[in-house]
């Protein structure tokens, strides 16, 4: 495959859990890559809490995130849903690779949303807030398929494989699209 044809995605879960749900749909999408893209995914574990006093002068994990950011066509974000929104974990990230202000890593990428939950409404409360946010950072999100993975620890295994095939079929189908967004994008 022609390295200049292929679309880079930066994945990431909402969720520092070692057992999460969206870690485990996160690696769920790495079987249904299209041949004409790759999936790195990264851990938000060690991105230390926002303060605008240390915006100018960023540990090295947020330096790493937003060069990853940077480096990647489209952006996979597995979001948990905490309280009716996004975790803080999740919102944090987002801060961080945004700022300071006009050095925001997420501009003008595509990005594709899903999220596992336990509870029957699946994470669309929480992605429709990201989806807000994505406004003010100007990132272009997916609005179809929605992958809102209800009951998780029915479609989940205990090893994180994701057993249920409608949510497999979900995840194939996010990730196709998301891919197909970004050539369309690109070509623009």
């Amino acid at each position: 495959m022609n390295r200049e044809k292929m679309v880079t995605i930066l994945g990431f879960a909402g969720s520092l859990r070692k057992e999460s749900y969206n870690k485990s749909i996160l690696q769920a999408a790495l079987e249904f890559l299209p041949e004409d893209a790759k999936l790195e995914i990264f851990d938000l574990e060690g991105i230390p809490l926002f303060s605008q006093d240390m915006e100018n002068q960023f540990p090295d994990k947020v330096k790493q995130f937003k060069t990853k950011i940077r480096a990647a066509d489209a952006i996979l974000i597995a979001s948990p849903e905490y309280n009716y929104s996004i975790p803080g974990v999740l919102k944090n990230a987002i801060d961080c690779a945004s700022r300071p202000y006009g050095d925001n890593a997420f501009d003008e990428k595509p990005v594709a949303i899903m999220g596992a939950s336990i509870g029957m409404t699946g994470t669309a409360r929480a992605q429709y807030h990201l989806r807000q946010s994505f406004v003010f950072l100007n990132m272009y999100p997916i609005n179809q398929p929605e992958v809102m993975v209800p009951f998780a620890h029915e479609k989940i295994d205990k090893n994180g494989k994701v057993t249920d095939q409608k949510t497999k079929e979900k995840i194939k189908e996010l990730i196709e699209s998301l891919v197909a967004w970004t050539k369309r994008l690109k070509q623009g």
